[in-house]
């Protein structure tokens, strides 16, 4: 049975205050005894983070890395780096990526390469917009999001990685997809796994992002083919991101 991972993406948010706070919290709820728990923090507070979750079960990743390794790239961070921090994870295309800078599919596939060749595990976000999902699009969008993903590192390396469906058109509205419509594309994209090789489909973890919630989280983490969650602005209030990884123990 698949374990339940629940990730908390704070995005440009936060200051070393806020931060601590919500480290202390998480501690002192054992967060990560029952279910995965990560952290991804902004690259600036992640020596903050490694410092205070190294005893911990609780795991953390960088919001992104360079599609490079080393070099002459100011403002990148790569894998590397990551791993010198101490993470564990790293988000690779997010929809903020794709749309605001230009993060490729081909792009995409290189960073999780990257990532997996310094032992992170690469969280790859697909998903569609809502002129996509309207022209029933979604999962031609989807596929040819895991398709550059696929190229780039083969069938068997996707195992060691999480994929992440956010439905753009719920990141940050407040709209939520129903726990009926996010397993129906959760159970397509494992399928399209299974086309490829059916063990890497029943292992891999696929997590949802989108406004997720204490209020809907119990119902969406409830669904066969959803892993737990993505979980962006009820990450950063303490009591509403303890009640979400509740709901997916």
């Amino acid at each position: 049975m698949r374990r339940k991972l629940v990730a908390a993406n704070w995005k440009m948010n936060g200051d070393t205050a806020l931060v601590s706070g919500l480290l202390s919290g998480f501690l002192e709820a054992e967060l990560g005894a029952k279910c995965d728990v990560a952290i991804f923090a902004p690259t600036i507070f992640l020596p903050q983070v490694a410092a205070t979750l190294k005893e911990s079960k609780i795991r953390w990743g960088g919001q992104n890395s360079a599609a490079y390794l080393k070099g002459a790239y100011t403002g990148e961070t790569s894998s590397v780096m990551l791993k010198e921090c101490g993470c564990q994870y790293v988000l690779v295309g997010h929809s903020e990526r794709r749309a605001l800078f230009g993060d490729t599919n081909e792009i995409c596939g290189v960073k999780t390469e990257l990532a997996l060749s310094e032992g992170l595990i690469p969280v790859v976000c697909v998903g569609e917009t809502l002129e996509q999902r309207e022209a029933n699009q979604t999962m031609d969008i989807v596929r040819e999001q895991l398709r550059a993903v696929i190229d780039q590192v083969g069938i068997d390396a996707l195992a060691s990685c999480v994929i992440a469906y956010e439905p753009v058109w719920a990141i940050g509205t407040g709209v939520t997809a129903s726990p009926d419509q996010a397993q129906a594309v959760h159970a397509d994209i494992r399928a399209y796994v299974a086309e490829q090789r059916a063990s890497v489909a029943e292992k891999i973890q696929i997590l949802y992002g989108g406004s997720v919630t204490a209020g809907t989280a119990q119902e969406l983490f409830g669904m066969p083919d959803v892993d737990g969650g993505l979980v962006g602005g009820a990450s950063l209030k303490l009591s509403e991101f303890v009640t979400i990884c509740h709901s997916a123990e």
